[in-house]
Protein backbone atom coordinates (compact mmCIF):
# COMPACT_ATOMS: atom_id res chain seq x y z
CA UNK A 1 0.00 0.00 0.00
CA UNK A 2 1.50 3.34 -1.11
CA UNK A 3 1.81 6.05 1.52
CA UNK A 4 -0.45 9.06 1.08
CA UNK A 5 1.26 12.03 -0.53
CA UNK A 6 1.08 15.26 1.41
CA UNK A 7 0.36 17.99 -1.10
CA UNK A 8 0.68 20.80 1.46
CA UNK A 9 3.60 23.06 0.72
CA UNK A 10 6.10 23.82 3.48
CA UNK A 11 5.63 27.22 5.07
CA UNK A 12 9.17 28.19 4.06
CA UNK A 13 8.36 27.69 0.35
CA UNK A 14 5.32 30.04 0.34
CA UNK A 15 6.43 33.29 -1.28
CA UNK A 16 5.03 36.58 -0.06
CA UNK A 17 3.77 38.80 -2.90
CA UNK A 18 6.02 41.73 -3.66
CA UNK A 19 5.01 45.36 -3.23
CA UNK A 20 4.62 45.76 -7.00
CA UNK A 21 2.30 42.74 -7.13
CA UNK A 22 0.22 44.14 -4.26
CA UNK A 23 -0.09 47.50 -6.02
CA UNK A 24 -1.06 45.77 -9.25
CA UNK A 25 -3.74 43.74 -7.49
CA UNK A 26 -5.09 46.85 -5.75
CA UNK A 27 -5.24 48.75 -9.05
CA UNK A 28 -7.07 45.86 -10.76
CA UNK A 29 -9.63 45.82 -7.94
CA UNK A 30 -10.12 49.59 -8.13
CA UNK A 31 -10.43 49.44 -11.93
CA UNK A 32 -13.10 46.78 -11.58
CA UNK A 33 -15.20 48.99 -9.28
CA UNK A 34 -14.37 52.28 -11.01
CA UNK A 35 -18.03 53.05 -11.98
CA UNK A 36 -19.06 52.74 -8.32
CA UNK A 37 -16.23 55.05 -7.25
CA UNK A 38 -17.38 57.62 -9.80
CA UNK A 39 -20.91 57.43 -8.41
CA UNK A 40 -19.54 57.98 -4.90
CA UNK A 41 -17.29 60.88 -5.94
CA UNK A 42 -19.98 63.66 -5.67
CA UNK A 43 -20.85 62.51 -2.15
CA UNK A 44 -17.17 62.51 -1.19
CA UNK A 45 -16.69 66.02 -2.59
CA UNK A 46 -19.80 67.28 -0.79
CA UNK A 47 -18.66 66.04 2.61
CA UNK A 48 -15.08 67.19 2.05
CA UNK A 49 -16.13 70.73 1.08
CA UNK A 50 -19.10 71.35 3.36
CA UNK A 51 -18.35 69.15 6.39
CA UNK A 52 -14.63 68.47 6.80
CA UNK A 53 -13.06 71.64 5.39
CA UNK A 54 -15.09 73.97 7.69
CA UNK A 55 -13.83 72.01 10.71
CA UNK A 56 -10.61 74.03 10.55
CA UNK A 57 -12.65 76.99 11.83
CA UNK A 58 -13.12 75.19 15.16
CA UNK A 59 -9.80 76.69 16.23
CA UNK A 60 -11.52 80.04 16.84
CA UNK A 61 -13.15 78.46 19.90
CA UNK A 62 -9.72 78.73 21.51
CA UNK A 63 -8.98 82.27 20.26
CA UNK A 64 -10.26 85.79 20.67
CA UNK A 65 -11.35 85.97 17.07
CA UNK A 66 -11.56 89.27 15.21
CA UNK A 67 -12.40 89.71 11.57
CA UNK A 68 -9.38 91.91 10.88
CA UNK A 69 -6.84 89.43 12.31
CA UNK A 70 -8.42 86.34 10.77
CA UNK A 71 -8.70 82.83 12.17
CA UNK A 72 -5.01 82.08 12.61
CA UNK A 73 -3.91 85.63 13.35
CA UNK A 74 -6.25 86.23 16.28
CA UNK A 75 -5.01 86.22 19.86
CA UNK A 76 -4.96 82.85 21.66
CA UNK A 77 -7.54 82.56 24.46
CA UNK A 78 -7.27 78.92 25.52
CA UNK A 79 -10.29 77.60 27.44
CA UNK A 80 -11.57 81.03 28.38
CA UNK A 81 -14.77 80.78 26.34
CA UNK A 82 -15.59 77.31 27.67
CA UNK A 83 -15.22 78.52 31.27
CA UNK A 84 -17.31 81.57 30.44
CA UNK A 85 -20.12 79.36 29.15
CA UNK A 86 -20.07 76.93 32.08
CA UNK A 87 -19.89 79.71 34.67
CA UNK A 88 -22.63 81.78 33.03
CA UNK A 89 -26.15 81.74 34.38
CA UNK A 90 -27.46 80.52 31.02
CA UNK A 91 -25.56 77.23 31.06
CA UNK A 92 -27.75 75.11 33.31
CA UNK A 93 -31.01 76.47 31.90
CA UNK A 94 -30.02 75.86 28.28
CA UNK A 95 -28.36 72.52 28.99
CA UNK A 96 -31.41 71.33 30.94
CA UNK A 97 -33.80 72.43 28.18
CA UNK A 98 -31.69 70.62 25.58
CA UNK A 99 -31.50 67.40 27.59
CA UNK A 100 -35.21 67.39 28.45
CA UNK A 101 -36.34 67.95 24.85
CA UNK A 102 -33.79 65.45 23.54
CA UNK A 103 -34.92 62.88 26.13
CA UNK A 104 -38.56 63.34 25.15
CA UNK A 105 -37.70 62.98 21.46
CA UNK A 106 -35.80 59.74 22.17
CA UNK A 107 -38.47 58.41 24.53
CA UNK A 108 -41.46 59.12 22.27
CA UNK A 109 -39.95 59.91 18.88
CA UNK A 110 -37.62 56.94 18.48
CA UNK A 111 -40.17 54.13 19.03
CA UNK A 112 -42.83 55.88 16.91
CA UNK A 113 -41.40 54.93 13.47
CA UNK A 114 -40.83 51.36 14.68
CA UNK A 115 -44.42 50.98 15.84
CA UNK A 116 -45.71 52.61 12.66
CA UNK A 117 -43.58 50.31 10.50
CA UNK A 118 -44.91 47.27 12.38
CA UNK A 119 -48.50 48.45 11.85
CA UNK A 120 -47.88 48.97 8.13
CA UNK A 121 -46.15 45.59 7.88
CA UNK A 122 -49.08 43.80 9.52
CA UNK A 123 -51.63 45.23 7.10
CA UNK A 124 -52.99 42.66 4.69
CA UNK A 125 -53.96 44.84 1.74
CA UNK A 126 -51.00 46.04 -0.33
CA UNK A 127 -52.82 49.08 -1.73
CA UNK A 128 -53.60 50.39 1.75
CA UNK A 129 -50.00 49.75 2.79
CA UNK A 130 -48.71 51.90 -0.06
CA UNK A 131 -51.30 54.60 0.57
CA UNK A 132 -50.55 55.04 4.28
CA UNK A 133 -46.80 54.85 3.74
CA UNK A 134 -46.89 57.52 1.02
CA UNK A 135 -49.14 59.86 3.01
CA UNK A 136 -47.04 59.44 6.16
CA UNK A 137 -43.66 60.40 4.70
CA UNK A 138 -44.86 63.41 2.70
CA UNK A 139 -44.62 65.80 5.73
CA UNK A 140 -40.87 65.14 5.80
CA UNK A 141 -40.52 67.28 2.66
CA UNK A 142 -42.52 70.17 4.12
CA UNK A 143 -40.51 72.98 5.74
CA UNK A 144 -40.95 73.82 9.41
CA UNK A 145 -42.34 77.21 8.45
CA UNK A 146 -45.27 75.52 6.71
CA UNK A 147 -45.68 73.03 9.56
CA UNK A 148 -45.85 75.82 12.13
CA UNK A 149 -48.37 77.67 9.95
CA UNK A 150 -50.58 74.57 10.11
CA UNK A 151 -50.04 74.34 13.86
CA UNK A 152 -50.96 78.01 14.28
CA UNK A 153 -54.20 77.54 12.35
CA UNK A 154 -55.06 74.57 14.55
CA UNK A 155 -53.74 75.47 18.01
CA UNK A 156 -53.64 79.26 18.24
CA UNK A 157 -56.17 81.07 20.42
CA UNK A 158 -58.44 81.52 17.40
CA UNK A 159 -57.54 78.15 15.86
CA UNK A 160 -59.82 75.22 15.16
CA UNK A 161 -58.89 73.21 18.27
CA UNK A 162 -59.48 76.13 20.62
CA UNK A 163 -62.79 76.95 18.94
CA UNK A 164 -63.91 73.39 19.63
CA UNK A 165 -62.63 73.57 23.22
CA UNK A 166 -64.39 76.86 23.82
CA UNK A 167 -67.68 75.45 22.61
CA UNK A 168 -67.30 72.30 24.73
CA UNK A 169 -65.56 73.36 27.98
CA UNK A 170 -66.05 77.13 27.83
CA UNK A 171 -62.41 78.30 27.63
CA UNK A 172 -59.33 77.99 25.43
CA UNK A 173 -55.83 76.66 26.11
CA UNK A 174 -52.58 78.44 25.26
CA UNK A 175 -50.92 75.63 23.32
CA UNK A 176 -48.35 77.79 21.52
CA UNK A 177 -47.58 80.41 24.16
CA UNK A 178 -47.46 78.41 27.38
CA UNK A 179 -44.46 76.67 28.92
CA UNK A 180 -46.83 73.95 30.11
CA UNK A 181 -47.69 72.75 26.59
CA UNK A 182 -44.57 73.71 24.62
CA UNK A 183 -42.68 70.43 25.03
CA UNK A 184 -45.76 68.42 24.12
CA UNK A 185 -46.27 70.51 20.98
CA UNK A 186 -42.57 70.38 20.12
CA UNK A 187 -42.24 66.59 20.35
CA UNK A 188 -45.69 65.89 18.86
CA UNK A 189 -45.06 68.01 15.76
CA UNK A 190 -41.63 66.41 15.27
CA UNK A 191 -43.15 62.92 15.43
CA UNK A 192 -45.91 63.86 12.98
CA UNK A 193 -43.39 65.26 10.52
CA UNK A 194 -40.80 62.47 10.61
CA UNK A 195 -42.65 59.27 11.56
CA UNK A 196 -43.25 58.13 7.98
CA UNK A 197 -39.73 58.94 6.81
CA UNK A 198 -38.17 57.15 9.76
CA UNK A 199 -40.35 54.09 9.19
CA UNK A 200 -38.86 53.50 5.72
CA UNK A 201 -35.68 51.98 7.18
CA UNK A 202 -37.59 49.70 9.53
CA UNK A 203 -39.97 48.63 6.76
CA UNK A 204 -36.95 47.64 4.70
CA UNK A 205 -35.56 45.72 7.68
CA UNK A 206 -38.88 43.90 8.12
CA UNK A 207 -38.43 42.30 4.70
CA UNK A 208 -35.69 40.18 6.35
CA UNK A 209 -38.22 38.44 8.58
CA UNK A 210 -38.47 34.80 7.55
CA UNK A 211 -42.09 34.10 6.49
CA UNK A 212 -41.56 30.37 7.10
CA UNK A 213 -40.91 31.04 10.77
CA UNK A 214 -44.05 33.16 10.98
CA UNK A 215 -46.10 30.42 9.34
CA UNK A 216 -44.59 27.70 11.54
CA UNK A 217 -45.29 29.66 14.71
CA UNK A 218 -48.88 30.28 13.59
CA UNK A 219 -49.32 26.54 13.07
CA UNK A 220 -47.93 25.92 16.55
CA UNK A 221 -50.64 28.20 17.98
CA UNK A 222 -48.77 31.49 18.46
CA UNK A 223 -51.05 34.52 18.20
CA UNK A 224 -50.14 37.70 16.34
CA UNK A 225 -48.70 39.43 19.40
CA UNK A 226 -46.47 36.42 20.21
CA UNK A 227 -45.24 36.24 16.62
CA UNK A 228 -44.48 39.95 16.71
CA UNK A 229 -42.60 39.80 20.02
CA UNK A 230 -40.63 36.58 19.52
CA UNK A 231 -39.94 36.60 15.76
CA UNK A 232 -40.46 39.98 14.10
CA UNK A 233 -38.79 42.26 16.64
CA UNK A 234 -35.72 40.00 17.20
CA UNK A 235 -35.26 39.88 13.42
CA UNK A 236 -34.80 43.68 13.23
CA UNK A 237 -33.04 44.08 16.58
CA UNK A 238 -29.67 44.93 15.03
CA UNK A 239 -31.22 47.64 12.84
CA UNK A 240 -33.02 49.15 15.84
CA UNK A 241 -29.77 49.14 17.82
CA UNK A 242 -27.80 50.87 15.03
CA UNK A 243 -30.49 53.51 14.51
CA UNK A 244 -30.57 54.16 18.26
CA UNK A 245 -26.80 54.72 18.34
CA UNK A 246 -27.06 57.08 15.36
CA UNK A 247 -29.92 58.98 16.99
CA UNK A 248 -27.78 59.60 20.06
CA UNK A 249 -25.33 61.46 17.84
CA UNK A 250 -27.92 64.18 17.39
CA UNK A 251 -29.41 64.03 20.86
CA UNK A 252 -28.06 67.48 21.73
CA UNK A 253 -28.80 68.88 18.26
CA UNK A 254 -32.44 69.52 19.01
CA UNK A 255 -33.94 70.71 15.71
CA UNK A 256 -32.76 74.30 15.24
CA UNK A 257 -35.26 75.04 12.46
CA UNK A 258 -38.14 73.79 14.57
CA UNK A 259 -37.00 75.81 17.59
CA UNK A 260 -36.52 78.92 15.45
CA UNK A 261 -40.12 78.93 14.22
CA UNK A 262 -41.74 77.82 17.48
CA UNK A 263 -39.90 79.92 20.06
CA UNK A 264 -41.42 83.11 21.44
CA UNK A 265 -40.80 85.21 24.57
CA UNK A 266 -43.48 83.34 26.54
CA UNK A 267 -41.96 79.87 26.01
CA UNK A 268 -38.28 80.91 25.87
CA UNK A 269 -37.51 79.67 29.45
CA UNK A 270 -38.17 76.06 28.35
CA UNK A 271 -37.61 76.39 24.59
CA UNK A 272 -34.11 77.83 24.23
CA UNK A 273 -31.67 75.01 23.45
CA UNK A 274 -27.94 74.98 22.71
CA UNK A 275 -28.30 75.35 18.92
CA UNK A 276 -30.59 78.35 19.24
CA UNK A 277 -28.33 79.84 21.92
CA UNK A 278 -25.36 79.59 19.54
CA UNK A 279 -27.40 81.36 16.86
CA UNK A 280 -28.56 84.08 19.25
CA UNK A 281 -25.16 84.71 20.79
CA UNK A 282 -22.99 84.16 17.72
CA UNK A 283 -25.00 85.80 14.94
CA UNK A 284 -27.46 88.19 16.54
CA UNK A 285 -24.84 89.68 18.86
CA UNK A 286 -21.64 91.38 17.72
CA UNK A 287 -18.16 89.78 17.86
CA UNK A 288 -19.15 86.68 19.81
CA UNK A 289 -18.00 84.18 17.19
CA UNK A 290 -15.37 82.56 19.40
CA UNK A 291 -17.79 82.14 22.30
CA UNK A 292 -20.51 80.69 20.05
CA UNK A 293 -18.03 78.28 18.45
CA UNK A 294 -16.89 77.13 21.90
CA UNK A 295 -20.49 76.39 22.90
CA UNK A 296 -21.08 74.46 19.67
CA UNK A 297 -17.86 72.49 20.15
CA UNK A 298 -18.84 71.68 23.73
CA UNK A 299 -22.12 70.24 22.46
CA UNK A 300 -20.37 68.20 19.75
CA UNK A 301 -17.90 66.67 22.19
CA UNK A 302 -20.69 65.59 24.55
CA UNK A 303 -22.63 64.09 21.61
CA UNK A 304 -19.54 62.21 20.41
CA UNK A 305 -19.00 60.77 23.89
CA UNK A 306 -22.62 59.57 23.99
CA UNK A 307 -22.24 57.86 20.59
CA UNK A 308 -19.03 56.10 21.65
CA UNK A 309 -20.59 54.88 24.90
CA UNK A 310 -23.80 53.72 23.17
CA UNK A 311 -21.83 51.94 20.44
CA UNK A 312 -19.66 50.17 23.05
CA UNK A 313 -22.71 49.01 25.01
CA UNK A 314 -24.52 47.90 21.83
CA UNK A 315 -21.49 45.90 20.73
CA UNK A 316 -21.37 44.13 24.08
CA UNK A 317 -25.07 43.26 23.90
CA UNK A 318 -25.20 42.39 20.20
CA UNK A 319 -22.23 42.14 17.83
CA UNK A 320 -24.39 43.14 14.83
CA UNK A 321 -25.99 46.06 16.67
CA UNK A 322 -22.90 48.30 16.65
CA UNK A 323 -21.74 50.71 13.96
CA UNK A 324 -18.08 49.71 14.21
Amino acid sequence: MKPAIDHAMPQSLIREPSAAEKRSKTWRTMKRFLPLYLLFLPVLIYYAVFHYAPMTGVVIAFKQYTFMDGIFGSRWAGLTHFRRFIESGDFWVIFRNTLVLAFYRILFGFPAPILFALLIHEMRFTKWKRFFQTVSYLPHFVSWVVVYALMYNLFSESGLINLLLKSSIGHTLEFLSSTEYYRMMFVGSAIWKEIGWGAIIFLAALTRVDPDMIEASAIDGANRWQRLWHITLPSIRSVISIMFVLSLGGILSVSFEQTLVMINPQVAPVAEVIDYYVYRIGLLNTNNYSYATAVGLFRSVIALALVLIANFVSKKLDEEGAIW
